[in-house]
């Protein structure tokens, strides 16, 4: 069975926001809504030692999503590939899904929301992957610095399994039982 992660590694990440700005072209998403926004976690060390550190986020595609179920009308979905999007036919953007997503990673248009009458998300770009199944997600394709990293980790030979079993990584709030999808290699640290 197919399970599809992302591994992103912050050793590469230089904040250069290209997965960011590619995300928003290929979903031509409205100004005020991000999926896949980079957080800068500041400059560390002390002087003359001192480095910066970057952290992309997007959905977690959790194992055991806590937006899916919560929904009222069943728009939030989960493919068995473990894929999670919302049918936006079926949205009536009551944002339950919203309020239960830990990650914060659901959106609704903040500026004008009666415009847009759908939560939004991150879908590791399902639709494009669905007319071109060897195609990754576009912030995995313009990342020039190759700190992300997508396939199936059920597949023991695909980049993703390898380097989750042999590189220290993290996961995001892993504690909460949702078991996030989303594997950060730490920019210090890690067995490579």
């Amino acid at each position: 069975m197919t399970r599809y992660v992302m591994v992103i590694d912050q050793r590469r990440c230089i904040g250069c926001h290209s997965c960011t700005v590619a995300c928003r072209t290929w979903n031509d998403l409205p100004l005020d809504i991000v999926y896949n926004p980079v957080l800068t976690e500041g400059v560390k060390g002390t002087w003359p030692n001192v480095h910066r550190s970057w952290l992309p986020t997007l959905c977690m595609h959790c194992e055991k999503p806590a937006c899916v179920p919560c929904c009222p009308t069943g728009a939030s979905h989960q493919d068995e590939d473990g894929v999670v999007w919302i049918d936006y036919d079926k949205c009536m953007a009551c944002l339950a899904c919203v309020n239960a997503c830990p990650y914060g990673m659901r959106d609704q248009s903040k500026l004008q929301p009666r415009l847009h009458r759908f939560v939004r998300k991150c879908t590791f770009c399902r639709d494009h992957r669905a007319a071109d199944p060897g195609a990754e997600p576009y912030c995995v394709a313009t990342c020039h610095q190759k700190a992300r990293i997508f396939g199936d980790l059920d597949d023991p030979n695909s980049e993703v399994s390898k380097l989750i079993g042999s590189v220290e990584t993290v996961r995001l709030l892993e504690d909460l039982g949702t078991g996030p999808q989303i594997y950060y290699i730490p920019e210090l640290g890690g067995k490579a």
